[in-house]
């Protein structure tokens, strides 16, 4: 084994890069050095030379001593906090908090501190311990520190010490319909699902049959450009929304359009491409959309709804500029920012300025998009809400950006460069995952007080009863691959999970939103009693649920965790009826994803649903005689005896559709991300078809009485 460099490795513990790890199998890895260079060099520090490393160990004190107060303070609830300030040796030290509200407060007391003094330029600089009380509200506040005649201050952010399930859901248990958006499309849409259909979808749910929420994948903006990136986890913004799920006839000045037969011939032209066609054609469903879009851009708005339209982009502000500046940009240069012209990859940069001005109706058609995009989310959480659910609309928050796009373009600077996320190998992924993202750097992100990550999570929770986290592990911990390697050749970078989690439940205390963790995978254990103790929900899929600590068989229900959003299957499996005769084995093998034989991962697999149907049978759940539909119903009433909070019945299993939305592992080897709703013949099936589908009334309504509270 290579020793490693002491400044190297000294570096790495510094700005939190893993120089060692266990992976998925128990094995202990040894970071080679190669990867810890180029992901330091990801966080600006050069570690490439014995001199480099000694000069970033200096930069590293001097940066640390030469501030007067930490770039963010983070706090909870019910809990002092401590902080350091940095003083000249000697010199007294005022502090006091500013909060978010205006008022003041200065009962902040001193505690020991005998961390002796540095020279800093022939200044001696000391350190002092404060700590803040307890009962500081939640908030986004400010520290000042004054000395010596000089003033600074620092952000103080105070989050909830357990978030937990919203107030109004009680002791309740509450089941959901989980659905891919794109793939449920009506007679009305436009050849992909959208935002009246997800209405639509929950108010059925709902009404009928007492679902509690409708949990969507993610509905973030893609590139308004060819060909549109099909991954709704690899979108352009997670901050902004993607106009391809707008309902173009819900938009107010559709019923002033003059011609609006030419906005019917669009989709009827649509239409009969998507029923013709066996997949989600995004291209052209966006140009037919965005022709109709334009049309009604240009309707004169009523005063009401021009000041509704400066409202909103008053309140989104920078942000909501850049996007709509990238998208015009994109447009025009292609959706690439990395390929336009050098004065125009900044959004500070001189020129991005001129091209706004003389493109101002371009980037405010982005602007206006967006907008609708807001008032038609806000419509569905409403409708779902009045429909009798408790939650409503969940939405789901990828784990990344596209390099190329416009949130890598607006946001720069907090991102790492020269590396991507991804994920190390593991049972179901075994030759690991490269997402291509770039990761945000956790240094520059305190530096921010945090702002574009609590913009971003206050964005997704305004019109929302809760938010899944894809991965949300990578709030603790992320896999950074160095650009060009393979995915096995990273390492592990640490964030301030204190900070990222609680911001994640201030937002959604505010929002009185419920926080799923999209927690499976390579975990440390800590890391699930972390987030139990801060209220936010894990994930558990039946397949994965196996007593590890016992016989290695299926975990009995009673066992499984409370604080759980829990589902027979998740958008990366084929839907239950296809994983129940392999699919997921032979899909893997056709694509060259297995590291050992198909025969062996279908015997394994075989092994594990008997013995899955060994427990339905014990339980009283499937008889000698069950078909595919007893088995599936079966699973579902299963996981109703759980002492899971949330319950999620995936639409594909409601209806017996049979493919996979997405093979992780691929990109255009299987068509992911493009599969519409089918039936279990293959056929497509529309959402009108759903609603009266007698299969998905069948399991919503064991569900529903599975969990129901009895009457006393």
């Amino acid at each position: 084994m290579t020793q490693l460099d002491p400044s190297l490795a000294e570096l790495a513990h510094r700005f939190g890069v893993a120089t060692e790890y266990h992976d998925w199998t128990g094995r202990y890895i040894t970071v080679e050095e190669a990867t810890l260079v180029a992901v330091l060099a990801g966080l600006g520090v050069e570690a490439d030379s014995a001199a480099g490393r000694a000069a970033a160990l200096s930069d590293s004190d001097r940066r640390y001593w030469w501030r007067s107060l930490p770039p963010t303070i983070v706090g909870r609830t019910d809990h002092e906090t401590p902080f350091w300030v940095h003083v000249t040796h000697g010199d007294p030290a005022h502090v006091w908090v500013r909060l978010e509200d205006g008022m003041v407060r200065t009962d902040i007391r001193q505690a020991d501190n005998f961390t002796p003094p540095f020279e800093l330029d022939g200044r001696l600089v000391g350190e002092a311990t404060f700590m803040l009380p307890a009962d500081l509200p939640l908030g986004y506040h400010r520290v000042y520190l004054s000395s010596g005649g000089e003033e600074t201050s620092t952000a103080l952010i105070v989050t909830p010490d357990w978030l937990g399930l919203p107030p109004r859901l009680g002791a309740r248990r509450v089941w959901g319909m989980a659905t891919q958006l794109y793939s449920v499309r009506s007679k009305n849409s436009w050849g992909i699902g959208d935002l009246s259909d997800l209405a639509d979808l929950a108010v059925w749910a709902g009404a009928r049959y007492g679902a509690g929420y409708v949990l969507v994948n993610p509905l973030h903006a893609a590139a308004p450009t060819k060909p549109m990136e099909p991954s709704p986890y690899l979108p352009t913004s997670r901050r902004f929304s993607n106009p391809l799920y707008l309902r173009v006839e819900a938009i107010p000045e559709f019923g002033y359009l003059p011609k609006r037969s030419r906005v019917w011939k669009l989709r009827a032209d649509i239409q009969s491409r998507a029923r013709k066609h066996d997949g989600i054609d995004r291209d052209g469903v966006w140009a037919a959309k965005r022709s109709a879009l334009k049309m009604i851009y240009r309707v004169p708005r009523s005063a009401g709804r021009e000041l509704a339209f400066e409202a909103y982009k008053q309140r989104e502000g920078r942000a909501l500029d850049d996007f709509a500046t990238w998208c015009a940009l994109a447009e025009k240069y292609g959706g690439n920012w990395h390929e336009w012209p050098a004065a125009l990859q900044h959004p500070a940069d001189p020129e991005v300025v001129d091209f706004v001005e003389r493109h101002a109706s371009a980037v405010d058609f982005h602007r206006w998009l967006q907008w609708q995009l807001d008032d038609q989310l806000a419509a569905a959480q409403s409708q779902a809400v009045r429909a009798g659910m408790t939650l409503g609309i969940m939405h789901d928050l990828a784990v990344g950006v596209h390099p190329d796009g416009a949130d890598a373009w607006a946001l720069q600077d907090v991102l790492a460069l020269g590396v991507t996320a991804g994920a190390p190998p593991d049972e179901f992924n075994q030759l690991g995952q490269n997402w291509s993202q770039p990761p945000w750097r956790p240094d520059q992100l305190e530096e921010l007080g945090y702002q574009p990550f609590r913009a971003l999570i206050a964005a997704i929770l305004r019109h929302a009863g809760g938010v899944r986290i894809d991965h949300i592990i990578g709030l603790f911990r992320l896999w950074w691959i160095p650009q060009g390697a393979a995915p096995t050749k990273g390492t592990y970078v640490r964030y301030n999970h204190d900070a990222m989690i609680g911001i994640v439940a201030l937002e959604a205390y505010r929002a009185g939103a419920v926080v799923v963790g999209e927690d499976l995978g390579t975990v440390e254990p800590w890391v699930r009693h972390y987030l139990h103790a801060r209220g936010v929900l894990g994930t558990s899929i039946l397949w994965f649920e196996l007593d590890r600590d016992g016989h290695g068989g299926p975990l009995a229900a009673e066992h499984w965790r409370e604080l759980c959003l829990s589902s027979v299957t998740t958008h990366d499996l084929p839907p239950t009826p296809g994983y129940l005769v392999g699919e997921h084995v032979r899909l893997r093998d056709a694509l060259g994803l297995l590291t050992r034989p198909a025969e062996d991962e279908l015997a394994d697999d075989r092994a594990e649903q008997a013995a899955w149907m060994a427990e339905l049978r014990r339980a009283g759940l499937l008889g000698a005689d069950a078909d595919e539909a007893d088995v599936i119903l079966g699973l579902y009433r299963y996981l109703a005896r759980t002492p899971s909070r949330l319950l999620a019945l995936a639409l594909t299993d409601a209806v017996g559709d049979r493919r996979t939305q997405n093979q992780p592992g691929t990109t255009n080897e299987y068509p992911n991300w493009r599969v519409p709703l089918t039936g279990p013949d293959g056929a497509p099936l529309l959402l009108e078809d759903v609603l009266t589908d007698s299969r998905a009334a069948a399991l919503a309504t064991a569900l529903n009485d599975a969990i129901a509270p009895r009457p006393e």
